[in-house]
């Protein structure tokens, strides 16, 4: 088990069904709606004052709400494409290269669900995966976006390819601005790490890059900006053409 501190965060887990052993709070003021829905759905809940809650957190904000909640399990990418043909959509599946943030892996998170985007993949090893702090930075959106973690980034990016979809990498240097680039149609967006971007093979492997404009003096954005522009850049080429 594990827990889940916020109201917002263990109010979308009410709400998306995942399984929910307990929750303590430490009052019901503006929490109307959260205690309905746990009621509606059996959950127990549990007073206990304020301290209780701080010695159960003590690194998080928990907003006096923790709920003891089963572990976040891995989607695999034959469930993202199952979430894409559900909706009668064209695949558009976010491809993170070692990022290490939880606030981006969050961030994307939130707009990988608001932009319509199918799922995310993330690598095994020299990356964040799906800790508390990314999901307190979702805000929720960990319980609707399906996260795969595969070994081997580039291998999953050619069986992409062989699925049909172009692999489009984000860089600072890239071939084409990303509004003047086809976006529409399969598509699988890769973004690049805080520190270093794209690695080597990661970029040999993208179908081809884009860039977004920049006019200060620094050279690249926040890996969850570039991400969440470049998401809703294909939400809107698809609109414009007709597309879902």
């Amino acid at each position: 088990m594990d827990r889940l501190a916020g109201r917002n965060p263990v109010l979308e887990a009410l709400k998306s069904g995942r399984k929910i052993k307990e929750i303590y709070m430490s009052g019901t003021r503006d929490m109307e709606e959260l205690v309905l829905l746990a009621e509606k759905r059996q959950v127990p809940l549990r007073q206990v004052d304020q301290q209780q809650l701080d010695k159960l957190m003590p690194e998080a904000p928990h907003q006096g709400v923790v709920a003891f909640v089963e572990s976040y399990s891995y989607a695999s990418l034959e469930e993202v494409f199952a979430r894409a043909a559900q909706r009668g959509e064209d695949p558009l599946i976010l491809l993170l290269d070692s990022l290490q943030d939880p606030q981006n892996l969050g961030s994307l998170l939130r707009s990988v669900d608001g932009g319509g985007a199918h799922g995310v993949v993330i690598p095994k090893r020299r990356a964040v995966g799906l800790t508390p702090g990314v999901v307190r930075a979702s805000a929720g959106a960990v319980e609707y976006v399906p996260v795969v973690q595969v070994t081997n980034l580039v291998r999953t990016m050619e069986e992409l390819k062989t699925k049909g979809l172009w692999v489009a990498g984000a860089e600072a240097d890239g071939e084409q601005l990303y509004y003047q680039a086809d976006l529409t149609g399969p598509l699988a967006l890769v973004i690049g790490g805080e520190d270093r971007g794209l690695g080597r093979l990661v970029r040999e492997h993208c179908d081809f890059t884009v860039r977004l404009p920049l006019r200060g003096r620094l050279n690249s954005l926040n890996a969850a900006i570039a991400g969440s522009i470049l998401i809703f850049e294909v939400l809107r080429q698809r609109a414009a053409s007709g597309q879902k």
